[in-house]
C-alpha cells in the first residue's frame, strides 16, 4: 500500500492539481467534522471539478475575442422600449437554441446596440459552457478568402466548428466581390443545421443583394440563415448620435 507521503506525487501524475493543493486542508476538515473516507474523497473531487469548470470558462472567455464591457447589466433597455428585455435575458441564460443550432439575427440602424446585445448574450452563453467566437464580418470573410485561395478552407471550417456560436458583426460591410461572398456563402452552408451563428446587420434582407454577388446566392444564403432563426429587429435612432447631440446641447 502506498504511503500518504506519496499522495502529492500521485495526484500530480494524475493531473489532479486542485486535489493536490487541497488534500491536506480537506483532511483536517474531515477529522474535525467526522467525515468518512467517501465523504472526504467526494469533497476533494468536487473541488477539482469546480476549479476545472472555472478554468474552462476563463479559457472560453479569452478565446471568444468578445468586445469588452458588453453585458446585459450595462445595456440601457429604456432606450429601446419596444425590445423585449426578458427575451434577451432568456437567449443569454438558456442555451437550448444553440443546442438546436438555431441562428440569431439582429437588424437595425448603426449605433442602436446590436453589437452590444450580441456580445452580452454571448457572455451569458459562455457562463453556461458554450464556446463562442466573435468576428467583424469583414475580417472573417478575408480570412475565409485567404484559406480558400490556399486550399485550406476545410481546415478553417474545422477550426471554426469547435465554436458552438460564431458571431459575424456588421455583415453589411462585406465587399461585394465574387471571391469574398462565395467564401461567406460556403461558411453559411457549412454551419447550416449544425452550429449557430449570430449576425448583426444594418440592412434588411431586401438589400442583401449588395452583399452577395448574385441573386441565387443571396436567396440561398438567406434561406439557410432564416430556416431555424430568431430574428430581432431594432427600430431606433443611433445611441451614439443621441449622446453627441446631448453633449452639443
Amino acid at each position: 500500500m502506498a504511503h500518504c507521503a506519496t499522495l502529492p506525487i500521485l495526484l500530480k501524475q494524475l493531473k489532479l492539481s486542485t486535489m493536490g493543493a487541497y488534500w491536506e486542508e480537506y483532511l483536517d476538515k474531515a477529522a474535525n467534522q467526522g467525515w468518512d473516507a467517501a465523504q472526504y474523497l467526494a469533497a476533494l473531487c468536487e473541488e477539482e471539478l469546480n476549479q476545472r469548470n472555472s478554468n474552462r470558462i476563463a479559457r472560453y472567455f479569452k478565446e471568444s475575442k468578445l468586445p469588452v464591457g458588453k453585458s446585459l447589466s450595462s445595456f440601457d433597455f429604456s432606450q429601446l422600449p419596444e425590445l423585449d428585455s426578458k427575451r434577451i435575458e432568456v437567449l443569454s441564460s438558456d442555451p437550448s437554441w444553440v443546442k438546436r443550432a438555431d441562428n440569431l439575427l439582429f437588424f437595425g440602424p448603426s449605433g442602436t446596440g446590436k453589437t452590444h446585445l450580441a456580445g452580452a448574450i454571448c457572455n451569458g452563453l459562455i457562463e453556461q459552457g458554450i464556446r463562442v467566437r466573435f468576428y467583424q464580418a469583414t475580417a472573417l470573410v478575408q480570412e475565409l478568402q485567404r484559406a480558400r485561395n490556399d486550399l485550406q478552407l476545410e481546415k478553417l471550417f474545422a477550426r471554426l466548428d469547435k465554436y458552438n456560436v460564431l458571431v459575424l458583426d456588421d455583415i453589411g460591410y462585406v465587399r461585394k466581390s465574387e471571391a469574398e461572398t462565395h467564401a461567406l456563402f460556403e461558411l453559411i452552408a457549412h454551419r447550416y443545421e449544425s452550429r449557430s451563428m449570430i449576425i448583426t446587420a444594418n440592412h434588411p434582407f431586401s438589400d442583401w443583394d449588395q452583399i452577395f454577388s448574385d441573386t441565387m446566392m443571396t436567396v440561398a444564403a438567406i434561406d439557410r440563415l432564416v430556416h431555424h432563426a430568431i430574428i430581432i429587429e431594432i427600430q431606433a435612432e443611433s445611441f451614439r448620435k443621441k449622446q453627441a447631440m446631448g453633449r452639443n446641447r
